[in-house]
């Protein structure tokens, strides 16, 4: 059986104004804008899953704080959707040294209003709503 996701939630470190985006390439080799992430089902405890993924994702010990945006995010496809909350949590680091795993490309410093203008990846869709 095919377990959906209660919620998407997504880590938020902020410097400056600016948060810290990865860069993940698409099945086309195309970049896309990604905020780490991970998806929660029922039984997980969404601050200690997001901590691990944090970490994991950008190689930062980020501590997890409030919930700063909610939205909700299609996590089906267009045909059969399947519509989830989005919970961003406020991450701090004493450390903003970024080192990606291996399924990202790269990394970035925008503001909000500079990543609504990049291309997306489908998990980041939300951002332009």
């Amino acid at each position: 059986m095919n377990k959906k996701p209660a919620a998407l939630v997504c880590g938020m470190l902020e410097d400056n104004g600016r948060i810290l985006f990865l860069l993940k390439k698409d099945e086309r080799g195309v970049e896309r804008l990604w905020m780490p992430c991970t998806d929660i089902y029922s039984s997980a405890n969404s601050v200690i899953e997001l901590a691990k993924e944090f970490k994991r994702q950008t190689g930062i010990d980020g501590e997890v704080h409030e919930v700063v945006f909610q939205n909700k995010h299609n996590s089906g496809s267009r045909k059969r959707k399947f519509i989830i909350p989005v919970l961003v949590f406020k991450m701090t680091a004493k450390n903003r040294t970024t080192k990606p795993s291996d399924e990202f490309s790269g990394f970035r410093w925008l503001s909000l209003d500079d990543a609504k203008t990049h291309r997306l990846d489908r998990k980041l869709e939300w951002l332009k709503y």
